[in-house]
Parts: structure tokens; C-alpha cells; sequence
């Protein structure tokens, strides 16, 4: 009988990973008015760009955003893969995020390392921030193996730190929905996670209904990312199931790194199964089904 399996659980538990970590994902609210808030984002969070073949963004942050630090950064990639630094891939890179510091004038030179330009070199799909308070400049570059610039960088975005992030959460008030409504998405969306290793779809919410097509974007924490068949350390690749009524309707293995996928399905109801699978194909990490429902179909 083949050793495999069980060395595989020993190299996972030796990293500090098993199978049993859940996704991190949170269902939708329990409260009407902050469910009413989080559903009229799900288009904006969801939606397909085809505009460019290639394009880096901030998946969870926008221009005018006000935050509490310290807050989480969400990377977006599309057009290409992720891999770790120091890795040769033409078709993948890393992400940068540059902190009130313009674009590097010397697309050639590599990208230097200082606090108003952070390196994640390690493959992340995202990570926690902490500044002070104030309006800050962020932007977000996409680099190769030496940390060169590619011609693919987010645009420039001016958020507001309010102060420093405590445990109480913001409210709604109904009598200003509008407004408190925008503070508190403000503050979910870009609340840190949990520092256990998960994988997990960023931008929806458990039986959350959705317009198809639809864009998935994915993370991992923990690990980083890469194309499959790289064997690096501590990295892995983006898997999903799509399944309706218990039977698979479709599968997608994003083995070149990528960390976004696009679904187009008929109305109806499904499971979608997100899986971190190593350079060989084996499970490193298993989210909890996310179910959605397809509620319209555009064509």
C-alpha cells in the first residue's frame, strides 16, 4: 500500500495545517438592516471586468474608504498567476503595495524595500495593514522574480484611517441607513482575519444571491500561491467544485496561480467547493461549501 496519504497529513502537520481548518467566511447577517447593507455591495463585489486582459486591484477596498487600523488588504489579479519571488514565471508575479509613494520611474530597476513599499513576496492573495490616522495613498504593483515591475499596477486610491480598530463593531442606524450603512461595510469588509490557515472566497457571504456571471476571487492564509507542478515551500494552488443538488456541474483547477475565476450558471441553487491543492494535486486546505443562489442570469 502507497505511503502517500500518510505522509502527506505528517508534512501537514508539520507545517501546522490539517484538514479540519475551515474556511475563513462568515454568513450573512443576522440583522436585517446590516444583511439590507451587505446585499446592495454584492454586485459591486461580484462583478465581471473583461476591460483589460491583464489588471491588478484592490479587491476589497475603494477610493474614499474610511477605515480603522489596523485593516486588511485584498490583492486582485487577473490575466495572470501568483508565485513566490524569486521564482522565473512569465506568465506570474507578486504583489506590492505602495504606501503615499508615487510609481517607480525606473520600470526596470527592482522595487525597493521600505515601509512606503511593502513586498509580498511569499505569494499572498492579501494581507494586514496598520497606519496612523489620516489620509493615505495606496496602489497596489504587480512584479517578477527579481521584483521588476510588470506594465501592471491598480490605480491609485485615497483612504481615511479614522483611528485605531477596537473590538466593538459599528452599528446601522435606520434613521440614517445611507450613511451608517457605508461606515459599517467600510469596517467588514475590511476587517483583519483570523491568522489560522484557511482557504476562502473573499467577496461573498454564505446564501448569498447572486447575478450570473459572477466573479470569484479567492484567498488563502497561511500559505502562498503558485501554479501547480512548482514545488515550492509552503505554496499551493486554487481549486473549485461547482455542485448542484450533491452532483459536480463543473470543476476548475486554476493551475496556472491564478486567484480569480469567472462562473456562468443558470438560475438555481449550488455549492461551491473552494480547495488549496499542493504542486502534486493533494488537498492542503478545504473550505466549508459556500452556497449561493443564481437569482437572474444576464446574457
Amino acid at each position: 500500500m502507497s505511503q502517500r496519504p500518510a505522509l502527506h497529513r505528517l508534512a501537514l502537520t508539520a507545517l501546522g495545517w490539517t484538514l479540519a481548518h475551515a474556511a475563513w467566511g462568515q454568513a450573512l447577517p443576522a440583522d436585517a438592516l446590516a444583511k439590507r447593507c451587505w446585499l446592495s455591495h454584492t454586485a459591486e463585489r461580484t462583478a465581471v471586468d473583461l476591460r483589460e486582459p491583464m489588471a491588478v486591484r484592490f479587491s476589497n477596498l475603494r477610493d474614499g474608504y474610511v477605515l480603522r487600523s489596523p485593516f486588511w488588504v485584498d490583492f486582485g489579479i487577473r490575466g495572470m498567476g501568483v508565485i513566490p519571488a524569486g521564482n522565473k514565471n512569465e506568465r506570474a508575479g507578486h504583489h506590492h503595495l505602495l504606501i503615499n509613494t508615487p510609481l517607480p520611474r525606473d520600470h526596470q530597476a527592482a522595487i525597493p524595500f521600505s515601509d512606503t513599499h511593502k513586498h509580498f513576496g511569499k505569494g499572498q492573495t492579501g494581507a494586514e495593514v496598520s497606519l496612523p490616522a489620516g489620509k493615505h495613498r495606496l496602489r497596489l504593483l504587480f512584479a517578477d522574480h527579481e521584483h521588476r515591475p510588470y506594465f501592471v499596477y491598480s490605480r491609485e486610491i485615497t483612504v481615511e484611517v479614522s483611528g485605531a480598530r477596537t473590538a466593538a463593531p459599528l452599528s446601522i442606524d435606520p434613521n440614517r441607513f445611507e450613511e451608517t450603512c457605508a461606515a459599517w461595510y467600510q469596517d467588514q469588509i475590511s476587517a483583519p482575519r483570523p491568522s489560522t490557515p484557511a482557504v476562502y472566497i473573499k467577496n461573498l457571504r454564505d446564501q448569498e444571491p447572486v447575478t450570473s456571471p459572477f466573479m470569484l476571487s479567492l484567498g488563502v492564509i497561511g500559505p502562498g500561491v503558485a501554479p501547480a507542478g512548482q514545488k515550492i515551500a509552503n505554496t499551493g494552488h486554487f481549486a473549485l467544485t461547482v455542485l448542484r443538488g450533491g452532483s459536480a456541474v463543473q470543476r476548475l483547477a486554476l493551475g496556472d496561480g491564478r486567484t480569480e475565476a469567472t462562473l456562468d450558471l443558470p438560475k438555481g441553487d449550488y455549492e461551491i467547493e473552494a480547495r488549496f491543492l499542493d504542486a502534486e494535486g493533494q488537498v492542503l486546505l478545504k473550505a466549508a461549501p459556500l452556497r449561493v443562489t443564481v437569482s437572474r442570469q444576464e446574457r
